[in-house]
């Protein structure tokens, strides 16, 4: 009987960093059965001819935010149509379980900080969120993380000081979700509630996570040198696998000390401790406007900042110290011109936020001093207003690239094209042809199975997916086929929501989802569990 699928003749890179070669993959049942340089292997029910084109597994995102995006649209078409075929959600502290009744409100508060409209969950845990995903049908697969934030909020509520009892009860959450097959556990130490943890409480959290051999993804505190002593020494402690997030150099005063920081995680790395992390290929970021008001202002969360801002006194002091700056102490300049709304507020909101304007041109035209319009903008849109910063240079940007501890994560979500004007940052629809066309193909900062293994078999070695992310007889057919010398990505700032070129076809699960760059429709991903 002839195989499903049979993908002929591309240059395959496996997943491994080896040499490619030339071979045919054969496809039965959502698994790869045979990668073989045999000359006239048999037929199949479905032929791809990759001639000239690349094969290498679907590559696998390891930082996303596609938590409820996926529920809202399955399609993924921004991810998709890069070749994601694995979302890691869960990431920075948000992930949609474990929810508890009495402070619902406030953990869906949390989740608004993830850019995307509402959803009404029908789960408290993830094997209810896992029923839900799979229900309204997906085009990728996701693996999830469970955010501490929610952790938090189901055991202590908004407070900032946590009991004894508080910790006991986040580590029974947190084994709960593990045992129902989360892949790990992740912090966002910028944003409340997860910025109220200490490392004593960390730590309790990383020794569940070790005893799991689960991981630990931290979107670290703002000031970089010592957060990652705070990362590496929650590693040492307890034995817990490290995943520093997005690692980047915000403060202008610290560009160019990429390779400084890297020292940092070698030398940790040289005395044992388990710690990778990942980036992407952009020199901005993006993030929930929110979190960069003072801390005091943030605490409780978004109801009790806007009881502080009502009060004129309390309003105008968050404005003094916002001037100053943002970031540890206040310490880094606000350069206006260079913070974007990629997401503003509700069309009923009294102060008005174009997307796409700067910040220094939107309160110009809302006649505001831009602190004053920042307050304004978190009084009325909470966690939803988005915003991308150019705080970062590309140098920066490619020395981590170049890093062999490294890992391709975009910090983006999987969500239709069609924005509704919106304007949001572009990783999220072009990071990983990016990483192929820009770093790889034209500047050489790699060469295209290292770029590959980045995105692949080195992210499902990190996560725990041993049946993914290589080309090998068993695995699970998750399948790219690229032009190695077209594919790029085509999102800009300026105009973000657009497919990269260069990517032919992919395949989930092996149903083949992109078929000659058009979306065929299909939606064979699953909600994947650690093992």
């Amino acid at each position: 009987m002839p195989a499903e699928l049979l993908i002929r003749g591309g240059l395959v890179h496996d997943g491994t960093g080896a040499r490619p070669r030339r071979a045919d993959v054969v496809v039965d049942d959502g698994v790869i059965v045979e990668v073989t340089s045999r000359a006239g292997h048999a037929e199949a029910a479905r032929v791809i001819d990759a001639g000239g084109l690349a094969v290498s597994p679907g590559f696998i995102d390891v930082h996303t935010h596609s938590d409820v995006s996926v529920l809202l649209d399955g399609r993924a078409e921004s991810k998709i149509h890069q070749g994601v075929t694995t979302e890691v959600t869960g990431n920075c502290g948000f992930s949609p379980f474990p929810l508890v009744g009495d402070v619902l409100e406030d953990q869906l508060d949390l989740l608004a900080g993830l850019g995307h409209d509402p959803v009404t969950p029908t789960w408290t845990d993830l094997d209810g969120y896992a029923v839900a995903v799979e229900a309204h049908g997906v085009a990728v697969n996701v693996a999830p993380l469970v955010g501490h934030g929610q952790l938090r909020i189901a055991a202590l509520g908004m407070a900032e000081k946590a009991s004894a009892g508080g910790i006991a009860a986040m580590r029974r959450l947190l084994a709960d979700q593990l045992e129902q097959g989360a892949f790990g556990m992740s912090t966002g130490l910028t944003y409340v509630p997860s910025r109220y943890a200490g490392w004593a409480e960390l730590s309790e959290l990383c020794s569940v996570l070790a005893a799991h051999d689960a991981l630990y993804a931290t979107h670290a505190r703002a000031d970089v040198f010592p957060a990652v002593e705070e990362a590496a020494s929650l590693g040492g402690a307890t034995g817990a696998r490290i995943q520093y997030s997005h690692v980047a150099l915000n403060e202008p005063a610290s560009w160019g000390n990429a390779g400084r920081l890297l020292e940092a995680f070698e030398a940790a790395r040289r005395s044992g401790i388990d710690i990778c992390c990942d980036v992407y290929p952009y020199d901005a970021s993006a993030s929930a406007l929110t979190q960069y008001l003072p801390a005091w202002v943030q605490e409780g969360g978004v109801p009790a900042m806007r009881r502080r801002l009502a009060d004129p006194v309390v309003s105008r002091r968050a404005e003094e110290e916002l001037a100053g700056g943002w970031g540890p102490g206040g310490r880094i300049p606000w350069l206006w011109e260079r913070v974007v709304i990629a997401r503003g507020t509700p069309a009923e909101a009294s102060v008005p936020a174009p997307d796409g304007a700067t910040i220094e041109e939107a309160a110009a035209a809302a006649g505001m001093p831009p602190a004053r319009y920042v307050l304004e903008l978190c009084r009325e849109g909470g966690n939803s207003v988005q915003v991308v910063l150019f705080y970062r240079t590309e140098e920066d940007v490619r020395t981590f690239l170049r890093c062999e501890f490294a890992l391709m994560g975009s910090d983006g979500s999987a969500v239709p094209f069609d924005q509704r004007g919106a304007r949001p940052h572009p990783r999220g629809f072009g990071a990983h042809a990016r990483l192929l066309g820009r770093y790889t193909r034209e500047l050489g900062d790699l060469d295209l199975s290292t770029a590959v293994r980045k995105m692949t078999g080195a992210v499902a070695d990190r996560i725990g997916l041993p049946d993914r992310g290589v080309l090998a007889p068993g695995k699970a057919a998750d399948i790219v086929v690229f032009d190695p010398a077209t594919v790029t990505d085509r999102a800009t700032f300026l105009d973000p929501c657009r497919p990269p070129s260069g990517i032919h076809h992919v395949v989930v699960n092996g149903e083949v989802v992109i078929d000659a760059g058009v979306q065929t429709g299909a939606r064979p991903g699953k909600v994947l569990r650690s093992a």
